[in-house]
């Protein structure tokens, strides 16, 4: 068993802030989503799971003899829990005393990102802090097509509080932070076009920016009316499932009729009044 020091290459007299940088520094550089090995990975994960908590790292410098130490002076501990700890969950003495139903807490975290990340989607690291109070640091792939509410499963990631217990998962469930331009209905796009009044109704070619940036020319017919809508085919954002597939952008046509016309652009709208 390689030494928990030495694989997270600090000296034995480290501080809780030495191990946790070093924790970091190496769990970015080898984990496997980063094409790193993952028994490394492991084995860094478990070196700071030990070294992180005072109370595993104390047994951890300074091993006792293993034995069987009942200690009722700071609380009852049912002997179904003691049986449990000396030989695992399944030890022969189960029909005796019933088996433990604890298990360690699925934790649920918020992640919040912009339409643009949600759009192209996001590679995120990030310091989660567990209820035992260990610092751990997770990487995440947040998909493009994401949508609102979408919940990323981290099998293993979550609460460790219970020793000898399956560690939880980590749900981050993903926010979509409001666009000041688009607005999104499932996979596409909608923003407000303002229109002049004489341009609806004469016809133009103006020019409209996407999610991207991207600058499309866009031919509007004349005749054009307020609150339609105008699609322009593969502008939207990329389905969460298959990223070939791709919604609209829409136009939401808003007529902008003036207020300030002079007495001689009013002679002249009333001499081509229909």
């Amino acid at each position: 068993m390689s030494d928990f020091y030495t694989t997270l290459g600090v000296d034995r007299s480290a501080d809780q802030e030495t191990i946790k940088r070093a924790y970091r520094r190496l769990a970015a550089q080898h984990h496997p989503d980063r094409g790193g090995d993952k028994n490394r990975f492991q084995e860094i994960q478990a070196a700071y799971d030990t070294l992180s908590d005072p109370e595993k790292k104390a047994q951890y410098d300074n091993p006792q003899p293993q034995g069987f130490h009942f200690n009722f002076g700071h609380g009852f501990q049912d002997f179904g829990s003691i049986f449990e700890q000396h030989f695992g969950a399944n030890h022969p003495f189960n029909h005796i005393f019933g088996a433990r139903q604890a298990r360690n807490r699925t934790m649920n975290l918020q992640v919040q990102v912009t339409l643009e990340e949600a759009y192209h989607g996001k590679n995120m690291i990030a310091t989660v802090r567990l209820p035992s109070g260990r610092e751990q640091v997770i990487d995440v792939k947040i998909p493009a097509g994401v949508n609102e509410g979408t919940i990323i499963r981290l099998a293993g990631m979550g609460d460790d509080s219970i020793p000898n217990m399956p560690r939880g998962d980590l749900h981050l469930t993903i926010s979509i932070a409001p666009h000041p331009i688009f607005r999104r209905e499932g996979d596409n796009l909608i923003r407000e076009f303002n229109l002049d009044c004489i341009d609806a109704m004469l016809g133009k070619i103006t020019e409209v920016e996407t999610l991207t940036g991207q600058k499309l020319q866009v031919n509007i017919r004349p005749g054009t009316q307020h609150g339609q809508m105008l699609s322009l085919h593969g502008f939207g954002m990329p389905n969460l499932q298959d990223n070939r597939l791709v919604g609209n952008m829409l136009l939401d046509v808003k007529i902008v009729v003036p207020t300030m016309l002079t007495d001689q652009q009013r002679n002249i709208l009333r001499t081509v009044r229909v």
